[in-house]
C-alpha cells in the first residue's frame, strides 16, 4: 500500500503536530507491520528527519506550505504517485482528492472559542477542518474530550472518530529518577505560548515564591502566538521577576530534555486543550506538575497532577510552593506516575493509528 503522508510540519521548528508526525514515522521505522508499505512523505521543503528512504520516500512539492499548496498544488502532485490512501496529521486535508483520508484532529479551539483567533485564521480554520473532517473516511483524535467536542460542535458520527492519544511518552519513559533537593529550584513551562494557556497567569503565580526564594527561576519555552497579544516582557517587568525568568523562544531537543532534567516543578496552566503532550513528558522525565483543573487535565494525568482551577493565581502560587518545597507532595505525584504513563504506549499508538490508515484504504 502507498500511504501518502502531509510531512510539511517536520520542517523548520516542529512543535506540536512535527512532533506527533515525528513519533509515528519513529515507530513505523522499526515496525515489521509498517514496513510493508510505502510512506511518500510530501513537504514544501527539505524535511531534516533521518529514515530510510526506500520505505519512507520524500517528495518535495514546490510552494508555500499554506493552504494553497495544500488545496491545490498537492492533489496532483498525489495523483501522479499513484497512492491508496493519504494520512493528515494536523487538522485539515486536500479536498480535492480522490482516494479516502485520514485526519488526525487535535481541538477543535477555533471552533469553541473563536475569540482566540484573528477573524481571517478563525475562519480559514473552521472551514477546512469541517470540510476535511466531513470527507474523511476516518478520523483520529487525540482524547475522548476532543472526540466529544467533534461530535457535538461538528456533529460528526462517533463511530467515525478513533481516540488515539497525541504523541506518547518516549521509550523508557515509565521510569521516574530518584531526585535529591538541588542547589536552585527550577520551575518550567513548554508549549507554545497562547492565551488560552496563561502564560502571564504563571509568572503571576510564580513571583511570590521569587520574591521570597533568591535560589527559584522560572524558564518558559515556546514562540508566543497569542491574540489578543499579550506581552511576557512587560509582565515579568512588572512583577520585578527579571532575574529569575527566562524566556526561551525556542530550544532544541537536547537543550529541552537539560530542561527537563533540572526542572523542580512543571508547570501548564491552560484553560482549554485536546490531549496536554509537554505534561507527560515532565512526568517522564521525574518532574511533578501543576495544571489547570479541567477535564482534559483531569483525563491525562489523573492522580499524576495537582490542580488549580482556572484563573485562580493565589492557587496556582499554593501549589508551585508545594511542587517545590513539600517532599511528601512530590513524592505521592511520582508515585502515581508511572500508572498515569502505563496508559500512553508509543508503539501501540503508532500500531492503532497505521490500523486506522489501513482499514480507511480498504473499505
Amino acid at each position: 500500500m502507498r500511504i501518502g503522508i502531509d510531512a510539511r510540519e517536520l520542517t523548520g521548528r516542529p512543535t506540536g503536530v512535527g512532533r506527533y508526525l515525528a513519533g509515528l514515522l519513529a515507530e513505523w521505522s522499526t515496525s515489521g507491520s509498517a514496513r510493508r508499505h510505502d510512506f511518500v512523505l510530501y513537504a514544501a521543503r527539505p524535511l531534516p528527519v533521518e529514515l530510510d528512504t526506500r520505505t519512507f520516500v520524500p517528495r518535495i512539492v514546490e510552494g508555500a506550505g499554506g493552504t494553497w499548496w495544500e488545496q491545490v498544488t498537492i492533489p496532483p502532485a498525489a495523483h501522479a504517485d499513484s497512492l491508496d490512501v493519504w494520512f493528515a496529521p494536523g487538522y485539515t486535508a486536500p479536498l480535492r482528492l480522490t482516494i479516502p483520508t485520514v485526519v488526525t484532529v487535535h481541538d477543535i479551539s477555533f471552533v469553541v472559542h473563536p475569540e482566540w483567533f484573528t477573524i481571517r485564521e478563525g475562519m480559514r480554520r473552521r472551514w477546512v477542518c469541517r470540510h476535511a473532517a466531513a470527507r474523511a473516511r476516518a478520523i483520529v483524535a487525540v482524547s475522548e474530550f476532543t472526540k466529544r467536542e467533534m461530535v457535538e460542535w461538528l456533529n460528526l458520527p462517533a463511530e467515525k472518530i478513533h481516540v488515539i492519544p497525541s504523541r506518547i511518552v518516549p521509550a523508557g519513559g515509565l521510569s521516574v529518577p530518584t531526585r535529591t533537593p538541588p542547589a536552585d529550584f527550577r520551575v518550567l513551562y513548554v508549549g507554545s505560548i497562547f492565551n488560552r494557556r496563561r502564560v502571564v497567569d504563571l509568572i503571576r503565580a510564580f513571583a511570590p515564591i521569587a520574591r521570597a526564594h533568591a535560589n527559584t527561576s522560572l524558564d518558559i519555552v515556546g514562540d508566543d502566538r497569542t491574540f489578543p497579544a499579550e506581552n511576557l516582557p512587560r509582565a515579568i517587568a512588572a512583577e520585578g521577576v527579571g532575574a529569575q525568568v527566562r524566556w526561551h523562544q525556542y530550544v532544541d531537543d537536547a537543550r529541552l530534555k537539560d530542561l527537563y532534567a533540572h526542572a523542580r516543578a512543571f508547570a501548564f496552566l491552560s484553560e482549554y486543550e485536546g490531549f496536554g503532550l509537554t505534561p507527560l513528558e515532565a512526568l517522564a522525565a521525574g518532574v511533578p506538575v501543576l495544571l489547570a483543573d479541567t477535564p482534559i487535565a483531569r483525563e491525562t494525568c489523573g492522580e499524576a497532577a495537582l490542580y488549580a482551577p482556572v484563573g485562580d493565581i493565589r492557587a496556582a502560587s499554593d501549589g508551585l510552593e508545594r511542587l517545590l518545597f513539600d517532599e511528601a507532595t512530590r513524592a505521592r505525584l511520582l508515585r502515581a506516575a508511572p500508572s498515569a504513563l502505563s496508559r500512553f504506549d508509543a508503539a501501540g499508538a503508532a500500531a492503532a493509528t497505521l490500523g486506522v490508515i489501513e482499514a480507511a484504504a480498504d473499505t
